[in-house]
């Protein structure tokens, strides 16, 4: 199984992007990256996915159930927090405008109401300190937005700051920890490049050190993942996919022990004063919680 995906390695004539469950080798999340032109159009059915029209780049409007949903978008991920517009299994979906825009998705049991979410609205935190300074974007974490099974959320990682870090994995039904199969798509500032880890246990092996760049995917089935780099020079951007069996729709994650040290020199640094960067008027700001990118 390969985790590291190059940018249009999974293309296909609908999508730039397109990771299944099926091609990823599990069962659950999902993720699909649509481009359209100027006056661009496209129609797709959900089936048996729950799933998000998140504009990564330019603005649409979302049709669904009889309703629409217009998106203002972003010039890009960097620039601000995007509004976004959910939909449920089992629906047509139009989306028309111009730009990029992320399908994240989830295979799911109960069909919920088409809805959007105001950029506004998406609780922003800003996690760790000094070098591990990072942001992220909640738009659709469990404590932020309604879902069935999915779970998706944006970091921004200001060039020469780590974040995902320190290593942590949600591979386990255990207190404290739910299983959660996770895509990291990456997105990198003016043209760089940035590196994601991911590591396992003698029993679950896994061993990926990839640079990546604007359109990576690395696909995370268990284990520890973390670091995620952003070199000096290049912002680095990921847009995290999740979705999992248990019964409850939870992010819980258990650090690598043999880093989680490193959080006790966070409270003698200051949060890094690039972040926040992109928050709309009146959004809800947070400070930094234990785990997580």
């Amino acid at each position: 199984m390969k985790h590291y995906l190059p940018a249009r390695s999974t293309a296909t004539d609908a999508y730039a992007l397109e990771v299944t469950p099926e091609a990823a080798g599990w069962d659950y999340s999902a993720l699909r990256i649509l481009q359209l032109g100027a006056g661009g159009s496209a129609t797709f059915e959900t089936g048996e996915f729950e799933i998000l029209v998140l504009p990564l780049s330019g603005s649409c409007t979302v049709s669904c159930d009889g309703r629409a949903f217009g998106l203002d978008g972003r010039a890009d991920v960097f620039s601000q927090v995007s509004d976004f517009a959910y939909v449920p299994r089992d629906a047509s979906v139009t989306v028309t405008g111009r730009g990029r825009f992320a399908l994240p998705g989830a295979r799911c049991d109960n069909r919920l109401t088409a809805r959007y979410g105001p950029a506004a609205d998406v609780p922003v935190e800003l996690r760790g300190a000094g070098r591990a300074s990072r942001q992220v974007n909640n738009f659709c974490t469990p404590e932020a937005f309604e879902a069935d099974r999915l779970i998706a959320c944006e970091v921004l990682t200001p060039e020469g700051n780590w974040s995902s870090y320190p290593p942590h994995k949600h591979d386990e039904d255990r207190p404290g920890e739910s299983v959660l199969e996770e895509i990291y798509y990456f997105e990198v500032a003016g043209g760089g490049m940035g590196y994601q880890r991911v590591y396992g246990t003698a029993d679950r092996p896994i061993d990926v050190l990839a640079e990546v760049r604007t359109g990576d995917v690395v696909l995370i089935p268990h284990g520890w993942h973390g670091p995620s780099m952003a070199v000096p020079g290049y912002d680095l951007y990921y847009l995290n996919v999740m979705a999992g069996p248990s019964a409850e729709r939870a992010w819980r994650i258990c650090d690598d022990p043999a880093h989680a040290w490193v959080r006790e020199g966070w409270a003698d640094q200051d949060m890094d004063p690039r972040l926040p960067r992109g928050t709309a008027p009146g959004t809800a700001r947070g400070t930094a919680r234990v785990g997580g990118p």
